[in-house]
């Protein structure tokens, strides 16, 4: 081949095709997110270049004013308008800016202040060799029982790098239920649950416990990922895009130009319901819903106290409102095959969680059981299909994680010689013993079980009512006949708190730093707010409730 042939060729190839659009992303509508991440990252800059010593005062500030500021920055958004009348699309359609949007955003970021303070709690236990200690592993890299935890004990190491992996946590439990489109819902999941599944596995005290509450968690996490990620590839065989509009345009038969290479598949139904329920299945494992509980249990049991009050309320929070997006934005025209899936769901979690409840002996798996049927009273809400029932949802899930969080801090009080002492007969007589622990406690059980003036009866009431009206009166009995069971365990625990004789060799209540003490604050404030004068909330969830489409 001669070179000028070669030449010719080369610079065929090398002509120009065109300028690659530089992507617009609008960095006031993501601020939240945004700071979030960065903070994050700044996190594990702090734990490279910052003296041991500095890093928990440093984390903790860096923690507190990161999340607060990006709940200033969700309240800025909603003020100039950004949940009613200036809704819609940000980053090139991958993220919505919305009234469910920041909503859920505001409550997963409160929610997180106040568990961050249950992260940093060093008074509960007793000094180790002359060092406070926290909830985590001093060394989460050490084998447990081995000379280098020892060592890393008596040097009074500590693991700050849980504050950094919150944050993680938090941002992507931020993008997860305002993600628009298919691709960007899943690096959402694995940036929350990547973070979640290393917290689970560093607690103090019960190493082994704890490490098998991880592993758990992860493999079946994974399992969850790889249908979600499935249904994905399903969706977009069907619609030949992962965007919700698009998918929505096609299910509802309005799309415009098809591209020919995906003709042959687009619009086949099988590949959309098939699709559509392992997505569903991924979102059902992240909230606890039966069957695909399995994980909550052991893994509530197993983590660190303050990670499980943390994961039990941000969690759900996150995958609601990516499950209420999904069938509300992407599937309306497919509620007549979903409905019938979310009820069967709904009831075999509420009555499954009230029931298996009642057995525990273990007071963080009851309050996980309990997680469960809370999952199933919150998909009544779901399954509604109307305004009401996305506000019913919203409000419900403001009030639960602030109960959440302040229930699990309470059981990080109540300790013996092993650490907490989370079995129930340990529990016997609290309420002579420390009466203001156990009334506090009390309160998040009575908000548990839904009983007026607390916030739990004035969530049950709004999504049961909004259940009734959307049809599915039934579902209603049902939750209430559960509600019932529920209740029973949760006075159960009153009872014995507060008449039963204590024993001589019982537990202790620990006293807490303002740390912990401002958490159950908030939460026991939450609690009777929502439950007396709960109207402005619910107005409020009722004006953040429509999603832009």
């Amino acid at each position: 081949m001669s070179a000028t042939a070669v030449h010719s060729l080369w610079t065929t190839a090398a002509e120009p095709i065109g300028r690659i659009p530089s992507p617009e992303i609008e960095y006031g509508q993501l601020a939240p997110v945004l700071i979030v991440v960065g903070a994050a990252i700044v996190g594990i800059l702090v734990e490279a270049f910052v003296p041991r010593r500095a890093r928990y005062v440093a984390q903790l500030f860096l923690s507190v004013v990161a999340l607060a500021s990006a709940f200033a920055a969700v309240v800025g958004l909603a003020a100039s308008g950004h949940a009613t009348t200036k809704a819609g699309i940000a980053a090139m359609g991958a993220i919505a800016v919305d009234g469910p949007a920041l909503f859920l955003q505001g409550t997963i970021l409160l929610a997180s202040v106040v568990a961050v303070f249950t992260f940093a709690e060093r008074r509960l236990d007793p000094a180790d060799h002359g060092h406070r200690v926290d909830s985590f592993a001093a060394e989460a890299a050490a084998v447990p029982g081995s000379d280098q935890e020892q060592a890393a004990v008596k040097a009074g190491y500590t693991t700050t790098e849980v504050f950094p992996l919150a944050l993680f946590a938090v941002s992507g439990m931020l993008v997860f239920p305002a993600a628009n489109d298919l691709l960007t819902l899943f690096i959402a999941l694995e940036v929350f649950s990547l973070p979640l599944y290393l917290l689970c596995a560093v607690a103090r005290r019960k190493r082994l416990m704890s490490q098998e509450a991880a592993v758990k968690y992860f493999l079946l996490g994974a399992f969850s990922s790889a249908f979600l990620l499935f249904g994905i590839a399903l969706l977009y065989g069907y619609a030949g895009s992962v965007s919700y509009a698009t998918i929505a345009s096609v299910v509802d038969g309005s799309v415009g130009s098809v591209d020919p290479a995906l003709a042959a598949t687009m619009g086949n139904d099988a590949l959309l319901l098939i699709g559509f329920a392992m997505v569903l299945m991924g979102l059902l494992f992240k909230v606890g819903a039966v069957p695909f509980h399995m994980w909550t249990p052991d893994v509530y049991q197993g983590a660190p106290t303050p990670v499980t009050g943390f994961m039990a309320a941000a969690t759900k929070v996150a995958a609601f409102g990516a499950m209420l997006r999904i069938l509300y934005v992407v599937l309306p025209g497919l509620t007549w095959d979903w409905r019938p899936v979310l009820w069967a769901v709904a009831i075999v979690t509420m009555l499954g969680g009230a029931i298996v409840a009642i057995t525990q002996t273990d007071i963080k798996r009851l309050l996980a059981y309990s997680s469960i049927a809370h999952a199933g009273f919150i998909l009544a809400g779901v399954i509604a299909a109307t305004p009401d029932g996305v506000s019913s949802v919203l409000f419900y899930l403001l009030a639960y994680s602030f109960v959440t969080i302040g229930a699990f801090a309470v059981v990080t009080l109540v300790r013996d010689a092993g650490g907490e002492a989370t079995h129930l007969s340990k529990w016997a007589g609290l309420g002579r013993r420390s009466p203001l622990v156990a009334a506090v406690f009390a309160v998040f059980l009575l908000a548990f079980a839904g009983i007026p003036l607390t916030s739990g009866f004035s969530g049950k009431f709004a999504v049961f009512k909004a259940a009734a009206e959307g049809g599915a009166g039934a579902l209603v009995v049902v939750g209430v006949v559960s509600s019932a069971i529920a209740a029973f365990f949760y006075i159960r625990v009153i009872v014995l708190m507060f008449f039963s004789e204590p024993k001589a060799d019982g537990p202790t209540v620990a006293v807490p730093s303002p740390l912990t003490v401002t958490t159950i604050g908030v939460g026991v404030a939450v609690t009777l707010v929502l439950g007396l004068a709960p109207q402005y909330f619910l107005d409020l969830a009722g004006q953040a409730g429509v999603f832009v489409r």
